[in-house]
């Protein structure tokens, strides 16, 4: 599946439910996103750290990092829709954060202390080592370690792609051998922290 595709996929839900809705971002519902956050905020104190959030949508997750990580020295939201950036711009003003339309697999992004991503690891590709280097690609961007949320189900064909925790799993071992794998919040998805 190529980009464009997920650009009409998220300028449609925009534009039907808003960018204050999580379903404008594909979740199926608002809990569905906040236990995902839930399980990566638990990735570390991110008190006076820096992240990186790959695929931040219109800037959820800086909402609920805030909330339990009031200290947080930067927050640095990229998205390849330019819509979601600006809805993100709009939303936050706060001089801790910024928000960026790039894709997290540009090569000019700066590294950051730890590196986040939810839902946005879950498309299909027509390159099916596309996750894997979408994962080196953000551990190459951390400092300290890196934080995914993956499917295990897909409720629909075509836009979503599942994984097997075990493989994706074997995968991080090859980038370090502290890797944890958090699989027990919900029946469909996982939570990979890799830590250097």
């Amino acid at each position: 599946m190529d980009s464009s595709w997920i650009f009409k996929y998220h300028r449609d839900m925009l534009k039907q439910y808003g960018r204050d809705n999580s379903l404008a971002l594909g979740w199926r519902d608002r809990n569905s996103q906040l236990i995902r956050f839930d399980a990566l905020a638990t990735i570390a104190d991110l008190n006076g750290k820096t992240i990186l959030d790959a695929g931040c949508g219109h800037g959820d997750l800086f909402a609920f990092l805030l909330e339990r990580y009031p200290d947080i020295m930067g927050y640095c939201g990229v998205d390849f829709i330019p819509e979601m950036i600006t809805a993100a711009r709009s939303r936050f003003t706060s001089p801790t954060a910024s928000f960026w339309p790039v894709s997290f697999m540009s090569p000019d992004l700066p590294v950051h202390d730890y590196v986040l991503a939810s839902g946005s690891l879950n498309y299909a590709s027509a390159d099916p080592a596309y996750i894997y280097k979408a994962i080196n690609r953000l551990f190459e961007l951390s400092r300290f370690g890196i934080g995914f949320n993956l499917l295990r189900k897909v409720p629909y064909e075509g836009l979503l792609v599942a994984y097997d925790p075990q493989d994706i799993v074997a995968s991080c071992r090859t980038l370090s051998d502290n890797v944890v794998l958090v699989d027990d919040y919900d029946t469909e998805d996982f939570t990979v922290f890799v830590y250097r």
